[in-house]
C-alpha cells in the first residue's frame, strides 16, 4: 500500500496528464454516433481502385439531390392552382341589382315620366349583362395567376365538379368593364350611361382561390415524386477495378454505401463499431500525445496547456458532430479553422497545424467523403496558419476570414472540376456555407478573449495592447515618472534586440519591460532618474529607509498591476526583474561608514523570486545593465563593454539565472548585444587598430 501512495506522489503529474487524454478520448468516443462506415473510398470521376464491388443484397438506386429537386421544380410548375365559384352571389345580386336599378331610375327620371319601353328594356339588358357575366365568372387576382398568360389553366370546382378552363374563359375586373361596354353597343332604345354606372358597382370576383385544394394536390404530386431509379440485385457486378466513377455509377455507389451503411446500425454491430471508434480515436489523441513529450515538453508540462488543446479539440468535434446530426447540408458551415487560429494565438506555427491535423482527421471519421472534407480543411487550415505567423492586429481576423473564403472556393473549384469536368456542378449554396463558415471564423477573436480569462493565459494580440504607450497605466507612468518610463523604453529595446538574437518572445519581453517599473510611480522622487532639480531625499534618510523605499517599489508594482488587472505573466516580470539582489549602494555606504557593525542583510535584499525565463532573465540584464549606464561619466566602448561584462558576471555569481532556461553561450551573446546597443545609444564609434 505504502508503495503504491509513494508512486502515486512521485507520478502525479504524469497520471494527471493520462487522465487528460483518457478523457478526452472517452467524451469523443461519446460524442460519436454508433454507426458503421462503409468500408470503400471514392470519388467522380477518379478510377474505382479496389476490388470488384458485387452487391451483397438486393438495394434501390437513389437518385442525386439535384434531380429530385428539378422534378419537385417541374411538379410545382405544372401544378394547377384550384378555383371555387360562389353561386350565393347569383342570387343575391341579381336581386339587390334589380333594386338598385330601380333607385337609380326613379333618382335619374321623375314619377310623371312615361318611358316604360326605355326603362324595360334598360332593366332586361342590365340584368341579362350581369347574368352572363355572373355565369361565366370573375376570378379573384392572386399572385397564383398574376401575371399569367391568357391560356394559363386553372381547375374550377362547382358542385364538386372539377373544370379545367383557361384564363381567358373567365373573366377579370378588367376584362368585365371591356364586356360590359361591348355588349351596351349591342342593345337599342336602353339607357347606355345609367346601365354602366349601375353594372359598374356589381363587378365583383365570384371565382375565390382555394388554397387548402391546392395545398393537398400540390402534396399528392410531390409524395408521388420517385426516390429511387430502379433496383441493383444481389449478385450483381455494380463496378470493376480500375473502371471509372461516372456520374451514373458514382450515384450507385452512394446508394450501396446509404444501405450499407443503415444496415449496420444497432444493436447487432454495436459493439463491434464501438470498438472499432475507441481504436481510431485512441491512435489519435495518443499521436498527438507523443508529439508534445517529445517535441513540446514545455507544453506537455503544463496541465493548463493541456487543457486548452484538448478541449479546442473536443469542442469542434463536438460542433460537428451536432451539426451532421441536424441536418449534413450544413457540414461546410462549421468554422473549422477556429482550430489553428485559436491554437497559433496562444502556442506557435507547428503546434497550430498539429492540432489541426489531429482534429481533422478524428472529425473524418464522422463526416461523408472524408478525403474531401481532410483534403479541403488541410489546405484552408496551412493558409490560415500562415496568415497568422505574426498575430499582432485584430484586422487580421478579417483578413485571414477572406482567405479562408478563397481558399474554400478554390479548392472546392477544382474538386468540381475533376469530378463533374465542368464548372455547371457548381452549386451556389456551398458557395454560401463556405462564407458564412469564414465569417463564423471571426468568432475566434472573442474566443481567445474568453480562453484568456479562463486559463490566464496570454496571446500575442493582448500584448500589443499592453505595449501601447497611450495604455491608461502607461500614460499614468509617463506623466508621473518620466524619468522611469524613458528608461522602461530604453530597457524594452535592449531586451527585444537580445531576445531577437537568441530566440524567445519578443513582444512578452517588451511588454513585461514596460511594466516592470510602474512601482515606482507612487514615489518617483526617490528614483534618480526622476530628479531632474538636483535634490535627493535620500540625503535625509538612513540608509536602511532609504533601501526600503528602493526595495518597495516591487511590491507596490505588483498590486498596481493587479489592480489594473495586467496579466500574471505580466507581474512576473515585476516580481523577478531584481531577482534576490541587494540594493547595492545603500548596503555599500553602509559598510563604509559603519564597517565592523553587524548589517541585517534582508533588510537591503530584494524579496524575488529570481528570473524563471529566458524573458525575465534577459530583463534583469537589459534592467541593471541600462540603469547603471547613466551613471559613467565617459560612456566610450571600453567602459560600457567592462560595464556589461561586471554586472552580467557578478548575477550570474549571484545565482540570479539557475532557474532560467538559458546557456552561458545566449549569455555571452547577450553581453555583446547589450554592449552593442549601448554604444549606439550613447553614440560611441568603435576604436579600430591602426
Amino acid at each position: 500500500m505504502k508503495k503504491i501512495i509513494l508512486f502515486f506522489k512521485k507520478h502525479h503529474s504524469d497520471i494527471f496528464k493520462g487522465f487528460l487524454f483518457l478523457l478526452t478520448i472517452v467524451l469523443l468516443v461519446l460524442i460519436f454516433p454508433r454507426e458503421g462506415k462503409f468500408k470503400y473510398e471514392f470519388q467522380k470521376g477518379k478510377p474505382w481502385k479496389h476490388k470488384d464491388l458485387i452487391a451483397p443484397f438486393d438495394f434501390a438506386i437513389i437518385k442525386p439531390g439535384k434531380e429530385i429537386e428539378l422534378e419537385r421544380l417541374l411538379v410545382l410548375e405544372e401544378l394547377k392552382p384550384f378555383f371555387k365559384i360562389d353561386d350565393r352571389l347569383i342570387e343575391e345580386k341579381t336581386e339587390e341589382l334589380s333594386d338598385e336599378f330601380e333607385r337609380e331610375w326613379k333618382r335619374k327620371y321623375s314619377e310623371k315620366d312615361k318611358r316604360k319601353n326605355l326603362k324595360n328594356n334598360s332593366k332586361d339588358a342590365c340584368l341579362e349583362i350581369f347574368n352572363k357575366l355572373i355565369i361565366t365568372g370573375i376570378i379573384e387576382l392572386t399572385h397564383e395567376i398574376e401575371n399569367k398568360p391568357d391560356h394559363f389553366t386553372i381547375i374550377i370546382l362547382k358542385d364538386n365538379i372539377a373544370e379545367e378552363k383557361n384564363l381567358s374563359q373567365v373573366f377579370s375586373i378588367h376584362t368585365a368593364n371591356e364586356f360590359i361596354l361591348e355588349q351596351l353597343r349591342d342593345y337599342k332604345n336602353v339607357d347606355r350611361t345609367l346601365l354602366l354606372s349601375i353594372l359598374g358597382k356589381y363587378l365583383i370576383p365570384n371565382i375565390f382561390y382555394d388554397a387548402e385544394t391546392t395545398e393537398k394536390e400540390k402534396q399528392i404530386l410531390l409524395n408521388n415524386i420517385s426516390l429511387t431509379h430502379g433496383m441493383v440485385q444481389t449478385g450483381e457486378r455494380i463496378i470493376s477495378k480500375g473502371e471509372l466513377v461516372t456520374g451514373n455509377k458514382y450515384q450507385v455507389l452512394e446508394s450501396i454505401k446509404m444501405e450499407y451503411e443503415k444496415q449496420l446500425g444497432p444493436p447487432s454491430t454495436y459493439y463491434s463499431i464501438l470498438i472499432g471508434q475507441i481504436i481510431l480515436i485512441s491512435i489519435s489523441v495518443i499521436v498527438l500525445l507523443f508529439f508534445l513529450l517529445y517535441f513540446r515538453k514545455d507544453i506537455y508540462a503544463d496541465n493548463e496547456k493541456l487543457i486548452l488543446i484538448l478541449l479546442v479539440i473536443i469542442l469542434m468535434v463536438f460542433i460537428t458532430s451536432l451539426v451532421i446530426k441536424f441536418n449534413v447540408g450544413y457540414l461546410y458551415l462549421v468554422p473549422i479553422c477556429l482550430v489553428p487560429i485559436v491554437i497559433r494565438a496562444f502556442f506557435d506555427t507547428r503546434l497550430a497545424l498539429y492540432v489541426h491535423i489531429i482534429t481533422i482527421i478524428i472529425i473524418g471519421f464522422l463526416v461523408p467523403n472524408s478525403f474531401e472534407f481532410v483534403f479541403l480543411q488541410l489546405i484552408a487550415g496551412i493558409i490560415v496558419i500562415i496568415s497568422v505567423v505574426h498575430l499582432q492586429k485584430r484586422s487580421q481576423f478579417f483578413v485571414t476570414s477572406f482567405m479562408i473564403f478563397l481558399t474554400y472556393i478554390t479548392v472546392y473549384i477544382g474538386l468540381t472540376l475533376i469530378q463533374e469536368g465542368s464548372l455547371m456542378g457548381v452549386e451556389l449554396k456551398y458557395l454560401a456555407l463556405f462564407a458564412g463558415s469564414a465569417v463564423l471564423t471571426l468568432f475566434s477573436y472573442p474566443l481567445i478573449f474568453i480562453f484568456e480569462k479562463i486559463f490566464g493565459m496570454i496571446t500575442d494580440v493582448t500584448l500589443m495592447e499592453l505595449s501601447n504607450s497611450n495604455t491608461k497605466l502607461l500614460r499614468e507612468l509617463s506623466m508621473k515618472a518620466p524619468g522611469t518610463f524613458q528608461h522602461s523604453l530604453q530597457v524594452a529595446n535592449l531586451a527585444e534586440e537580445a531576445l531577437y538574437e537568441i530566440g524567445g518572445n519578443t513582444l512578452l519581453a517588451r511588454t513585461g519591460a514596460l511594466y516592470h517599473d510602474i512601482g515606482k510611480m507612487d514615489m518617483p522622487e526617490y528614483f534618480v532618474e526622476n530628479q531632474s532639480t538636483g535634490v535627493n531625499p535620500h540625503d535625509d534618510l538612513p540608509f536602511d529607509e532609504s533601501a526600503k523605499i528602493i526595495i518597495s517599489h516591487v511590491r507596490k508594482g505588483v498590486k498596481k498591476a493587479k489592480k489594473h488587472n495586467l496579466p500574471e505573466q505580466i507581474i512576473v516580470f515585476i516580481k523577478t526583474h531584481h531577482g534576490t539582489r541587494k540594493v547595492m549602494y545603500f548596503y555599500n555606504m553602509l559598510l563604509k561608514e559603519k564597517p565592523d557593525e553587524q548589517i541585517d542583510e534582508a533588510i537591503y535584499t530584494y524579496p524575488g523570486p529570481i528570473p524563471f525565463s529566458k524573458e525575465s532573465a534577459v530583463l534583469m540584464m537589459a534592467d541593471s545593465v541600462e540603469a547603471a549606464s547613466r551613471s559613467i561619466k565617459q560612456p566610450n566602448e571600453q567602459n560600457l563593454s567592462e560595464l556589461v561584462d561586471n554586472i552580467i558576471n557578478k548575477q550570474v555569481e549571484n545565482e540570479q539565472f539557475v532557474n532560467s532556461n538559458i546557456t552561458l553561450r545566449e549569455i555571452t551573446k547577450i553581453k555583446n548585444i547589450l554592449k552593442k546597443k549601448l554604444m549606439n545609444m550613447y553614440h560611441v564609434r568603435i576604436e579600430y587598430p591602426e
